[in-house]
């Protein structure tokens, strides 16, 4: 599957970029996440369905604020899971809720806990 981008109202969701254009690692550095493979990584689980992963980002700049990853399970169900830089609760909460109504919607999928 092609990564798809939602708009949760005051954020935007895409898929994690490390380009010449956009380059999402030194913001997931500020998560933790410091694996130099790890876009190409979330690139390749959108690609062979096994994770879907959003940068929440700042409409205006396309800023990574925060990451959500969904993870199908056997069942037809699929755990979500996110992490936001500090300061930007709000853009997760709203990811969050965006992301759910695309797994039940676009994934015909019920949210389990992760």
């Amino acid at each position: 599957m092609e990564p798809i981008e939602i708009n949760a109202g005051s954020w935007y969701l895409r898929a994690l970029r490390a380009d010449e254009r956009i380059d999402d690692r030194p913001a997931l550095a500020d998560g933790g996440i410091t694996d130099p493979d790890y876009v190409a990584t979330r690139s390749a689980q959108w690609a062979d369905e096994s994770h879907f992963s959003w940068a929440v980002c700042v409409p205006t700049t396309a800023e990574l604020v925060a990451e959500i990853g969904v993870t199908p399970g056997a069942d037809d169900t699929a755990s979500v899971t996110g992490w936001a830089r500090p300061g930007a609760d709000e853009a997760l909460a709203a990811g969050l809720a965006s992301v759910h109504r695309f797994v039940a919607g676009a994934l015909g999928l019920t949210v389990v806990p992760a």
